[in-house]
């Protein structure tokens, strides 16, 4: 009797794995997976590019001065690495100053710094003839106000 067990255990393992092995078609569908076969969307590379990044395009000045600083030097250094590379357009160079001063000095002191500006420019490879030089004097304060901190704004030279 033990072994008529044994063998029907055995016998119904055995009918079990085969109903589970099963030829027969029986409808999966619902068990499918649904394959998407449209291709990934086309990501664009936002990363900034050193031609993305605006540059500060306003050199300031001292008092009275046409010197350059060494971090406007920096600044006009890349301003001059994107000018090359441009094969056209004209670069306007607005000189300006404070209101302290006679019109006609002011006028004068603008037109220096803007040519301060110009010649730091070609001497860094920039076609001087896409160059243009302007001075507006004192007629075009970025800041109104006679305190030190607004005259300090009105000195400068701005790159368009």
């Amino acid at each position: 009797m033990f072994k008529s067990v044994k063998t029907g255990l055995g016998l119904a393992c055995v009918l079990a794995v085969m109903a589970g092995c099963s030829s027969t078609d029986t409808d999966d569908s619902a068990n499918e997976q649904v394959v998407d076969q449209t291709p990934p969307p086309v990501v664009e590379d936002t990363t900034p590019t050193e031609t993305a990044v605006p540059l500060d395009n306003v050199v300031y000045f001292d008092f009275d001065q046409t010197l350059l600083k060494p971090s406007t030097r920096e600044l006009l250094i890349k301003h001059a690495d994107r000018m090359r590379a441009a094969t056209t357009g004209t670069v306007r160079l607005e000189g300006h100053a404070d209101e302290l001063g006679t019109r006609e000095y002011n006028l004068a002191l603008g037109e220096r710094r803007a040519n301060a500006v110009r010649d730091f420019l070609v001497l860094q490879g920039v076609d001087a003839s896409s160059l243009e030089v302007i001075s507006y004097g004192e007629e075009r304060p970025a800041q109104e106000g006679s305190s030190e901190s607004a005259r300090a704004m009105n000195r400068r030279v701005v790159i368009n």
